[in-house]
């Protein structure tokens, strides 16, 4: 584990460079470009607020905020998913030709839709500025532990779905599938109190309820994430994250023949 460690950071030129192209190319040729990286979401946030707030309503006070701070962070754990399932394939030419950690790949595309993510925290700021939210300092601070948190399980399952998808390619289909059953099932756009309590302890289970918990804790209620969500999601990401790499691991040994 510590030497795969090591040798991934001896390709790190490589994963930036990868980077790098990725968000290049997202938007290539398009007449807006990078700008799409801010329109997307805010589409997004338009629809689902006026859905919620005039269609099927919404008691929540300031639904546009809340739904957008929750919003953000599912957008980038769901393409790191579905996305991520593909990116061996999609390079598989590169993966045939030369030696490299393959663990490089699903780890380029997780970091560039983080990347992703962070241009579009951007917004967030500016949102909850306009709402007038008094953010505590204390719960900023939190703020990039609960990132690097959601990236480690957003990472643990783009490993372990890239490496299962050389094998069986349906399955990139099937994740889109899974992943909007997933984000009905995490409380996105409502809120967990709603949640029968007799399915608690299995709505608990879901790693994003206690991520997307603390990201609201911080943007919304203006609070320190409280420690419990904090520390149920850490131990989810390093246990998915740990399943991921171990799965990956095994069958990248056979991925050259499988493309």
């Amino acid at each position: 584990m510590i030497a795969q460690i090591k040798e991934l950071y001896a390709y790190r030129e490589m994963i930036v460079s990868l980077v790098r192209k990725d968000l290049r190319g997202r938007y290539k040729g398009s007449v807006l470009g990078f700008l799409w990286t801010f329109i997307n979401p805010l589409f997004q946030l338009v629809v689902y607020t006026l859905v919620f707030s005039y269609i099927l309503k919404s008691n929540i006070d300031k639904y546009y905020l809340y739904l957008f701070v929750a919003l953000i962070p599912w957008i980038f754990f769901s393409a790191s998913i579905t996305g991520g399932a593909a990116s061996v394939v999609a390079q598989k030419d590169l993966v045939k030709k030369i030696y490299f950690p393959r663990q490089v790949i699903p780890i380029s595309y997780v970091t560039s839709c983080f990347v992703n993510m962070l241009l579009c925290f951007i917004v967030i700021f500016v949102v909850v500025l306009f709402s007038g939210i008094r953010l505590s300092i204390a719960g900023l601070l939190c703020l990039p532990v609960v990132m690097v948190v959601e990236y480690l399980l957003a990472l643990g399952m783009a490993l372990l779905c890239s490496a299962v998808t050389v094998y069986f390619k349906d399955l990139e289909h099937i994740l889109g599938i899974i992943s909007m059953a997933w984000m009905y099932l995490t409380p996105i756009m409502y809120d967990k109190s709603i949640v029968p309590e007799r399915f608690l302890p299995v709505f608990n289970l879901n790693p994003m309820t206690h991520i997307i918990d603390c990201y609201r804790a911080v943007l919304y209620y203006g609070q320190v994430p409280e420690l419990r969500s904090l520390l149920s999601s850490f131990v989810l990401g390093l246990v998915f994250l740990a399943v991921g790499w171990i799965v990956f691991d095994r069958l990248q040994r056979h991925f050259a023949e499988e493309l």
